[in-house]
């Protein structure tokens, strides 16, 4: 059993780095062989290891080690965050950008960001891709991804941005329904973008009468519109693809322009190297309208 000790800040890099490769192999042995040491050297980094904490994070018996309770709650921190600590560091100095991960609304990530990533994966096929869904907006403070898909009208704290689109409201149907749209019913939208209310007011047309039909999702809203359910007062950056594969039609019918869009963000440290100004501005133009 580990002695206890009064301690304060971070053990030594290597000890955490040793009993991180243990506890993911199982095996002294096997750890030693991934650092190219012998097992008595990895053992005595983890036995420092555990008398720095006071806690006995391995179980040892003829044969072989496992974790204890402890030790199986420390492991997935310290390898996360040794991974964190990795990836910043060769995105920050190293030569190349070896991994993205980006955090957006389901929305977004399906209509804004999936659709377009083919292309900028086939340019940059080194690059590691990973997609992270957030279900509310407060949930983006608790993401580790360094790339934001947002919504709204810029200023995202201490981060860098780049507008992607505007948000452009316009109704739209099924295909070959858009001439009659004034005949379907409305399928309500509910959330922060202006409605159908707001598109009557500025553009001096008709408010038409709410339909049966109310969702709080653009992109369900869309599907509704394309499963022939009504018309939507839809997203232009959002239906975009849709639109251009005949999925959705315009109605001819006025758009409505609003102050709101689409924005990448970022935070500073991302883009210090150029390769890494390379990356960000590549995928800002594939991401871009």
């Amino acid at each position: 059993m580990a002695k206890k000790a009064i301690k304060q800040g971070l053990p030594p890099l290597d000890w955490l780095k040793v009993f991180e490769a243990a506890g993911r192999l199982g095996s002294f042995t096997a750890a030693a062989e991934e650092f190219g040491a012998t097992q008595a050297a990895v053992s005595q980094r983890i036995r420092n290891l555990e008398n720095w904490l006071g806690r006995q994070l391995f179980l040892r018996s003829a044969r072989g080690v496992s974790l204890t309770v402890e030790g199986e709650s420390y492991l997935p921190l310290v390898h996360d965050s040794l991974r964190s600590l990795e990836q910043g560091t060769e995105n920050l100095f190293g030569q190349t950008v070896r991994e993205l991960r980006i955090a957006g609304l389901p929305s977004h990530l399906e209509m804004l960001l999936l659709p377009r990533l083919e292309a900028f994966s086939k340019a940059w096929p080194e690059l590691h891709l990973v997609i992270e869904t957030v279900q509310k907006r407060l949930d983006y403070n608790a993401v580790d991804s360094a790339l934001h898909l947002r919504y709204g009208r810029g200023g995202w704290g201490r981060r860098e941005e780049v507008l992607l689109a505007n948000e452009v409201l316009q109704p739209m149907t099924a295909q070959g329904r858009a001439e009659e749209w004034r005949q379907l019913p409305v399928i309500e939208l509910r959330g922060e973008r202006p409605g159908w209310t707001e598109w009557a007011r500025v553009t001096g047309e008709a408010e038409p009468e709410t339909g049966p039909v109310s969702v709080d999702s653009m992109a369900h809203a869309l599907l509704a519109a394309r499963l022939g359910m009504g018309v939507v007062l839809g997203s232009k950056a959002l239906a975009a693809d849709l639109l251009r594969s005949g999925q959705l039609e315009c109605a001819p019918a006025p758009e409505l322009q609003t102050i709101d869009g689409y924005w990448l963000t970022w935070p500073p440290s991302l883009g210090k190297s150029k390769r890494q100004s390379e990356v960000l501005a590549a995928l800002t133009a594939a991401l871009r309208h």
